[in-house]
């Protein structure tokens, strides 16, 4: 009798889709990364009392250095990593959900602008990844995407002793 022969696994065969808190933990990543880029930028611009103004907006450099500047980074990021910086530290990426190819340009930016529709009604939209049976946020949904990250990563760590020790 032969042996069967193993057919050698597809890198899809090797994906998972990214849950909840390895998404919570890239996002946590990402906003500390733009936080040290900016929150110095704009102490330099509207001086040492920028956060204790209790102004939601200090002007035209606010603007575009708290809101433009991520919205294009993310989602340069995207086009050309697939990921965020955040998400490539977990081994996150994000993927066509029905092709499971890189999305289109299109599909991020439609997924950048439907974070506020996640948003709005009370962060629900990101917390329906922690339900969804694919680990979809409502952006996803609405953009066409899946978050997946390699299987090998999601095994925990195990650490054992090293020889000799009692």
């Amino acid at each position: 009798m032969q042996g069967a022969t193993k057919e050698p696994a597809r890198p899809e065969d090797q994906l998972v889709y990214a849950g909840f808190w390895i998404r919570v933990w890239a996002f946590v990543i990402d906003s500390v990364l733009i936080m040290a880029i900016i929150w110095p930028l704009l102490t330099m611009i509207y001086g040492s009392d920028y956060a204790f103004s209790g102004q939601l907006v200090q002007g035209t450099w606010d603007v575009l250095l708290s809101w433009v500047f991520p919205a294009i980074a993310v989602v340069v990021f995207w086009i050309y990593r697939s990921a965020t910086p955040g998400k490539l530290a977990v081994g996150a990426r994000i993927l066509d959900a029905r092709t499971g190819q890189w999305p289109s340009p299109r599909q991020l930016v439609i997924r950048y602008l439907a974070y506020y529709v996640s948003a709005i009604p009370l962060m629900l939209g990101f917390l329906w990844v922690a339900f969804d049976a694919r680990k979809q946020g409502w952006h996803d949904k609405l953009a066409g995407t899946v978050v997946v990250r390699d299987k090998h990563r999601t095994e925990p760590v195990r650490f054992s002793k090293p020889d000799g020790a009692g």
